[in-house]
């Protein structure tokens, strides 16, 4: 820290217990009263420097020990006038970047102007001030912090204002570059060109160059009132959003505690920010501070992570925050909720009714918030994504990603016995359907959500069910749920219906595949002639094939049993009721399930027997030619 040497006398004060004494001989003849500390000093040296203390002396009263005078106001309190009382008797003292503000404070209330003397203590503290303090970073920023304990004085003096405009000015600038005036006194001394001086010698050596947020732990230290001032200045200055988020992140976690417990380890890893020791601030304090950050953080997508976004809601939600605040960070949050976990979304309810375990409203307002940003910047929609997106792999646009959280969120929130079937069905419905390119992680949830909650009544689980579209179930999840037998027996049928239909599919595919390759083969054959390599590839492709069909086979076989046996037992049902109820059920479906189900078993069946038919007919041709050719 900078300092300034003033006085050239030997220190003649001494302190028995609340009293100063200045020991030059003489008897003191004047008393001066600041706050509980009491200075027993001589005429003199005060009014000589001093127009209020000159003032004040001639307009007292002389008793016993002197006249007496009161100054319960002075900048800086008794310790300030121990050192305004020292410059006036000439003895040594140091102006430091921690003292400066107070005894320019002190010196401009107690007037102590040129007209008391020449260098008197106003010009001195403002040379001091203007030459050295604002020339250096660390030293303007402690004057600063001062500025807290004399703010009205110091504002007076404008002393804020330079200290905010000398660090806002040096923010924006790469630290390497201040040269001299930026180098920490005790620190390493560095020549012009930018190398290490050892003796003043160049080393060659060069300094470690700083990032751009090599200045958020130093401004960290300041109070709230002061870092929202240097904050608005560095904004009015040009310096990027990214880097102004930054300092807010560093100081919120300084200064909130709860944001530090859920901080993963994959963060506090990647960021290079050091942050100090949180400080303890009382919940008020705290929850002033929060809603503080909401109002400076800039409102932009990416510039803070979602992790530190429901970090901040979390917290608000704790200390009872303002509801502007708490519908400011869902916004926030609902901007960029394709970058947020799981682990985020799944936060307690702190509300008074306490419904259920996990605030499922909250995540339902950050959702809707997402999907209207969604919309506005022209996201994916209904016309963008084709029928191969749908029944292939999904697309990682950020509504997919959405829709896959979401999923995964009903799925944890559905073992909760107080989550009622309205809160589920209108978080999962508020996802739109081609958000969805698989409908497996809702099923699951809904499964989930069935399993916990066996006494709901048929209506409701058919009305449930419906939320999941069967015909955008993967292979894997319609084979579990036609034996699920929590699901409904309307959508159990639906769900092997659309399985038979994917099926098929997928065996005329195969069909498709192996004339292809059959094509091609005898092609190649009739131009290239005979490849023995090529023959023994094409003999191991088609035992692929064959294995793959047949599998296919015994899958449709399974679900012909099954239907059958289904069949069977709605039929015995009708039988005891007296009425056809398998016709009704075929009526209640929109389709004749008996007659699709078992035409497409026929056709299957026949395809694959012509299918072999085909592939048994150029075998027996291709081994008639080759011994034709022997």
């Amino acid at each position: 820290m900078a300092c300034m040497k003033l006085g050239s006398k030997s220190d003649a004060f001494r302190r028995q217990g609340q009293a100063w004494f200045c020991t030059t001989g003489l008897p003191s003849d004047v008393v001066v009263e600041v706050e509980e500390m009491s200075f027993h000093l001589h005429k003199f040296p005060l009014l000589s420097r001093s127009g209020v203390m000159e003032r004040l002396i001639a307009g007292s009263s002389e008793g016993e020990e002197g006249c007496a005078i009161k100054l319960p106001d002075v900048p800086g309190g008794a310790k300030t006038f121990e050192l305004v009382a020292k410059f006036c008797y000439g003895v040594k003292l140091e102006l430091t970047a921690a003292n400066v503000v107070y005894l320019r404070c002190a010196a401009e209330h107690l007037e102590m102007t040129e007209e008391y003397g020449e260098g008197n203590l106003i010009s001195q503290t403002e040379t001091f001030f203007n030459q050295v303090v604002l020339r250096n970073w660390k030293d303007t920023l402690k004057a600063l912090e001062t500025c807290d304990d004399v703010l009205s004085y110091a504002e007076e003096l404008h002393i804020p204002r330079r200290c905010i405009d000398s660090l806002a000015a040096k923010a924006r600038t790469d630290p390497t570059l201040f040269g001299w005036p930026m180098v920490e006194h005790g620190g390493p001394m560095q020549s012009p060109g930018g190398s290490v001086l050892w003796n003043g010698i160049s080393t060659g050596a060069r300094p470690k160059h700083s990032s751009s947020d090599w200045w958020y732990e130093d401004a960290s230290t300041l109070s709230l009132p002061l870092y929202k001032r240097l904050i608005s200045a560095m904004e009015s200055s040009g310096i990027k959003q990214e880097i102004i988020a930054g300092s807010l992140y560093s100081y919120a976690k300084k200064y909130l505690p709860g944001l530090n417990r859920r901080q993963g380890a994959n963060e506090s890893s990647n960021r290079h920010i050091q942050v100090g020791s949180v400080t303890s601030l009382s919940e008020g304090d705290q929850k002033l501070l929060l809603e503080e950050m909401d109002r400076l953080l800039p409102m932009q997508k990416g510039l803070v992570s979602t992790k530190f976004l429901f970090g901040l809601l979390r917290t608000a939600k704790i200390l009872r925050a303002s509801p502007s605040c708490i519908s400011s960070l869902e916004k926030r949050i609902g901007m960029q909720l394709d970058q947020a976990t799981l682990e985020d979304l799944l936060m307690p309810n702190l509300s008074y009714s306490m419904e259920t375990l996990y605030d499922v409203d909250c995540v339902h307002r950050i959702l809707e918030h997402f999907l209207i940003m969604d919309q506005a910047v022209g996201g994916a929609s209904p016309g963008s994504i084709d029928d191969g997106q749908i029944m292939g792999s999904p697309s990682l646009t950020p509504i997919t990603m959405v829709a896959k959280l979401i999923d995964g969120y009903l799925a944890e929130v559905a073992p909760d016995v107080n989550l009622k079937l309205g809160k589920f069905q209108s978080l999962a419905a508020a996802v739109p359907e081609y958000a969805r390119p698989l409908d497996d992680g809702l099923y699951r949830a809904i499964d989930v959500y069935l399993k916990s909650h066996p006494w709901l009544a048929e209506s409701d689980r058919e009305l449930l069910c419906r939320l999941m579209d069967c015909q955008k179930l993967s292979l894997e999840a319609c084979t579990h749920a036609a034996q699920n037998e929590r699901l409904p027996l309307r959508i159990i049928v639906q769900v092997l219906f659309f399985e038979q239909l994917q099926l098929r599919t997928s065996i005329a595919g195969c069909f498709l595949v192996s004339d292809n390759l059959d094509g091609s083969r005898q092609l190649r054959s009739g131009l290239v002639g005979q490849n023995e390599g090529g023959w023994a590839t094409a003999v191991r492709e088609n035992q692929v094939l064959k294995v793959g069909m047949d599998n296919m086979r015994m899958r449709v076989s399974e679900l012909e049993k099954e239907c059958s046996d289904m069949r069977s037992e709605i039929e015995k049902l009708g039988k005891v009721k007296g009425s056809s109820t398998w016709g009704n059920v075929s009526k209640k479906f929109g389709f004749r399930l008996k007659s699709q189900m078992c035409s497409a078993q026929e056709g299957s069946v026949s395809k694959q027997e012509n299918g072999h038919k085909k592939i048994e007919k150029p075998k027996e041709k291709q081994s008639k030619e080759k011994k034709n050719s022997d």
